[in-house]
């Protein structure tokens, strides 16, 4: 391996948590890194703040475990959760998720049914749920909020989107007894590459989900360039030769992007390798938040609403998990709304928004809701929610998981990855990655964490399928 002096750098564009944790490793390995962030603030979508009135807003994943907060050397920092928990409205009634599912004769004997029945290898997302879960949850529950927050139908999405469901019958109710026995919030499908166990639960950064980056900023604080927009990167002979920044050529010898997959084609130049991406989908989403007086207006933390009469397909009370993040005596409704860039819930009004949310919750809950409003705390609207695994690009979609097909360029993160990842699999996946990273400029690669897996989570029960559906998507 070269003197380090006498490397070139391995770019990284980004600044969010896969990003630093690109960099952190990679300076670990004794490798020489910069890190490019286009905008004004480090952390990406681990970002919080405050408003006036004490209310807390986060943008990006509410809950994280205490297994992630030691790996970025931010538990001291972090509170202990101790309760979270979700839930479904089905028929005008609220299950609890996802054993409350099981009290639904209609339900299990719909998925008793398929499972006894000869089923093809199902070729649409669709033909996937209704395998594995019956028609019945499949109708009334995985097959609306699926398009919901993909904005396709099922039947054109490809099955590989039950790959973010979550863990079966026999491992939900080990995690759910643990939570009740230590009395915290055990995590159960937050992560896929590690194991989950009573142990693992989920914790809360005093001063918000920025803080969790701050040790990981401290150590490469001096690889960071701010205000730095990677214009392009140049492919030469095959391979990744340099990246441009403000007009400023800079060899590397690596690339590594955490930009949106469908962004690759248009930033790097030099092959064509990567054109295939520029089809890719994510799904815009606006994020509307709601103060109310007093707490626990839903029937758990999160709640599923697979009602295609609703504009919204979830709805959050995050201080029934954390009270901190509202005022004593208040709380804050979030709701996911699923849009296309330019429809009307995107161009609608902020104030306009929050009446149709606050009109769709007291369908629910009943209009003396009204009597406990307080006002809109604001709306986030984003263009790359979640990708969207549409079937017409599936092949390339797999082929891009293994690979980038551009020698030394490497793609992490939840944008990065085209992956329905949250933040601790971010975490893992890209320590993992950065093995691959050292291979390639020509350091050895050590054995990741990254690379465990939790077979102990995989049920052969006959109902094991059947209450996994509704594994937590990441707030954008």
């Amino acid at each position: 391996m070269k003197p380090i002096a006498a490397m070139k750098p391995i770019a990284i564009v980004g600044a969010g948590l896969a990003g630093l944790t690109a960099a952190a490793e990679l300076q670990r390995k004794g490798l020489p890194v910069i890190v490019f962030e286009a905008g004004k603030a480090i952390g990406g979508m681990a970002a919080s703040f405050k408003d006036k009135d004490g209310f807390a807003y986060d943008f990006g994943a509410h809950f994280i475990s205490n297994r992630l907060a030691n790996a970025l050397g931010a538990a001291d920092t972090c509170r202990t959760v101790k309760h979270y928990g979700e839930a479904v409205l089905l028929n005008g009634r609220f299950r609890n998720y996802p054993l409350g599912l099981l009290f639904d004769p209609r339900l299990v004997a719909s998925a008793v049914k398929t499972k006894l029945s000869a089923s093809e290898t199902p070729r649409s997302a669709a033909e996937m749920f209704r395998a594995s879960y019956g028609a019945a949850l499949a109708e009334d529950v995985a097959i609306p909020l699926a398009e919901a927050w993909s904005g396709a139908a099922a039947s054109e999405l490809a099955p590989a989107v039950g790959q973010k469901f979550g863990a079966g019958i026999l491992k939900s109710l080990y995690l759910n007894v643990a939570a009740r026995v230590s009395g915290r919030a055990v995590c159960n499908g937050y992560s896929h590459e590690m194991p989950e166990s009573a142990g693992v639960y989920h914790v809360y950064p005093e001063g918000g989900l920025s803080k969790l980056l701050e040790p990981t900023v401290r150590a490469v604080q001096p690889a960071i360039r701010m205000e730095s927009p990677v214009e392009r990167i140049v492919v030469r002979g095959g391979r990744v030769a340099a990246v441009r920044v403000r007009g400023e050529e800079i060899a590397v010898s690596a690339a590594i992007s955490t930009a949106p997959v469908h962004v690759l084609p248009k930033i790097v130049e030099g092959t064509d390798a990567l054109d295939a991406l520029s089809a890719f989908r994510y799904r815009p989403m606006a994020f509307v938040n709601l103060r109310f007086s007093g707490r626990d207006i839903l029937p758990d933390t999160m709640l599923w609403v697979p009602d295609r009469r609703q504009r919204f397909f979830r709805v959050t009370e995050a201080p029934v998990s954390m009270p901190w993040l509202a005022p004593e005596g208040k709380t804050l409704l979030t709701y996911d709304l699923g849009c296309e860039v330019g429809d009307e819930i995107w161009r609608m009004a902020d104030e306009d928004l929050a009446e149709l949310c606050l009109e769709g919750t007291c369908r629910i809950f009943g209009n003396d809701l009204r009597k406990r409003y307080l006002g809109a705390g604001g709306t986030l609207r984003t263009p790359i929610a979640y990708p969207v695994f549409l079937q017409s690009y599936e092949s390339a979609r797999q082929r891009f998981a293994q690979d980038t097909g551009v020698a030394g360029l490497y793609s992490i993160g939840r944008h990065g990855e085209f992956a329905h990842i949250l933040m601790e699999d971010i975490y893992w996946r890209t320590l993992r990655r950065m093995n691959d990273v050292a291979a390639y400029v020509g350091e050895r690669p050590e054995p990741s964490q990254g690379a465990l897996r939790d077979f102990a989570s995989a049920s052969t029960d006959l109902l094991s399928d059947l209450v996994s559906p509704l594994s937590p998507a990441p707030h954008a």
